[in-house]
């Protein structure tokens, strides 16, 4: 990298063995790109695919960090030896400028001591997917003979302890969890042993297995107080494992006033440490919540790039690395309109919001609901994400106090930009 030259950064959430995993997950989003693709090649990253990405990712940036996230299906499944591989080609074609950084998102079944010393060693940050105590996780992360999960969880947390591996555990909020939030959050807490915790919200469209995101008929979308925008609902625009809007708004809420009472500056909850960069004035560091998107992109294990790891649909294709630089993919034209469209597909409730400058619309992905007023493109989150931002403001500024700053109120998406 040289003095005075912008700075390229991309993110590209790789998937090497495509939707193929060990487990049958009930609200898995991927699992169904298996039929999606419709691929003629087995479901595992060619040699050549692997290399020209990684050669062209690295190429493709000029920042000192540059991050791989292995993600899938199961990634695990590709054995150990196809990572040594990945950290072999990532020393092979980075300058010594720069440095690689590995992240791996896991069900934790196939963990071992020999996978936990890897990971160590090459300093992965890992992800463990856990969704809380056994009659919350079990209920849907299941094996493919329908059994529980989480004795093979809790056992790969203790091997990650076990040999100091960097790790994060990932718990998708939804129907069942979102009723539960500090029976998880106490359970990842004192039971895990997590001091990293990412909440997810499950919320997937009926049919979105085959409907892509934005593809929705605006005269399908329920007004947001219409029980048709809830779950459970016989004529719900949902899939009824998904959370309830309200209840994910008292899950965020009730998880943040037992982590700002008990856990500051001990436990990281990726949601309130962004609420804090936000009400500083920075960019979020959560790609949902910040002003315009597209920087992110996903890569199938054929090289096909996607917009986003939630559009992994034909109408959101890219290219293929085997045809086109990443890089060029990346920052193209079409790739610039998918991510400015973040911002400029917000309904009006959303521009008047005072807490845009916070919440930014949310994932597009989860815009498919109309405002009261009758405007689409509504999140379907909104009422659960206002009354979470609503309850935290006071909280979040005090902090930003007690750290030297003075809290922005309101500030303009595109000044926070600059």
């Amino acid at each position: 990298m040289f003095r005075g030259e912008p700075v390229v950064r991309m993110h590209a959430m790789a998937k090497p063995l495509g939707p193929v995993c060990n487990l049958d997950c009930a609200y898995c989003y991927y699992l169904s790109k298996e039929e999606l693709l419709a691929t003629d090649s087995r479901w595992r990253m060619s040699d050549e695919v692997l290399e020209t990405f990684i050669r062209q990712y690295i190429q493709g940036q000029n920042c000192k960090e540059v991050i791989f996230s292995w993600q899938g299906g199961e990634p695990t499944l590709l054995g150990i030896d196809f990572f040594r591989k990945v950290i072999e080609l990532e020393r092979k074609y980075a300058p010594p400028w720069m440095r690689c950084e590995n992240d791996l998102q896991t069900n934790g079944v196939l963990l071992d001591d020999e996978w936990c010393a890897f990971l160590k060693e090459n300093s992965f940050l890992v992800g463990l997917s856990i969704d809380g105590p056994r009659e919350f996780h079990d209920h849907y992360r299941k094996d493919k003979q329908g059994g529980g999960t989480l004795d093979d969880v809790l056992r790969a947390s203790r091997l990650l302890r076990k040999h100091d591996v960097n790790f994060a555990t990932l718990s998708c909020v939804n129907r069942l969890t979102g009723q539960h939030p500090l029976e998880v959050y106490r359970f990842l807490r004192d039971e895990v042993g997590s001091t990293r915790m990412q909440f997810i919200p499950i919320v997937e469209p009926k049919a979105f297995d085959t409907t892509a995101p934005q593809r929705w008929p605006d005269s399908l979308m329920p007004l947001m107080d219409e029980p048709r925008a809830r779950p459970g609902h016989p004529e719900s625009v949902v899939e009824g494992w998904c959370v309830d809007p309200d209840d994910y708004g008292d899950f965020l809420i009730s998880v943040f006033d037992e982590w700002r009472t008990t856990d500051l500056g001990r436990i990281y909850v990726h949601f309130f440490d962004c609420a804090v960069e936000q009400w500083m004035g920075r960019l979020s560091p959560l790609c949902i919540f910040g002003p315009i998107c597209g920087k992110g992109v996903a890569i199938e294990h054929d090289g096909s790039v996607y917009a986003c790891d939630h559009y992994v649909y034909p109408e959101y294709r890219l290219g293929n690395v085997l045809e086109d630089p990443i890089a060029e993919l990346v920052l193209s034209g079409r790739q610039e309109a998918f991510g400015y469209a973040k911002d400029s597909s917000l309904p009006r409730r959303c521009r008047e919001c005072e807490y845009l400058f916070a919440c930014a619309g949310e994932c597009p992905k989860n815009r498919f609901i109309r405002t009261p007023e009758g405007e689409p493109n509504l999140n379907y989150l909104c009422a659960g994400l206002r009354r979470y931002f609503t309850h935290i403001d006071p909280h979040i500024q005090k902090i930003v106090r007690d750290l030297g700053h003075e809290p922005v109120e309101g500030v303009p998406r595109w000044e926070v930009l600059g």
